[in-house]
């Protein structure tokens, strides 16, 4: 997949993730949804065990309360495509 979609769909994501954290009272119950939702999508959006520790991160950062506002999918296009020495 280009690495300039799997970026957009990591956006979609992190929005989606701020969507819960604007609704006040909804937004905790959907995160129950969203948060195993958002590791599995990270797992398929970045391969191996780059992909499976971020899938993780995105589960806890989903689940805890107030830290949606951190863009783990974006964070993770970042490292793969701009900091790693191997491309995805």
């Amino acid at each position: 997949m280009n690495k300039y979609k799997i970026l957009a769909i990591s956006i979609l994501c992190d929005a989606i993730g701020y969507v819960s954290f604007a609704i006040p009272g909804i937004g905790e119950f959907t995160d129950i949804i969203w948060a195993p939702l958002s590791g599995w999508i990270m797992t398929r959006l970045y391969k191996g065990k780059p992909g499976k520790i971020a899938g993780v991160i995105s589960f806890i950062e989903e689940i805890l309360p107030g830290l949606d506002v951190i863009p783990t999918f974006t964070l993770m296009w970042i490292y793969t495509y701009v900091f790693s020495k191997s491309e995805a």
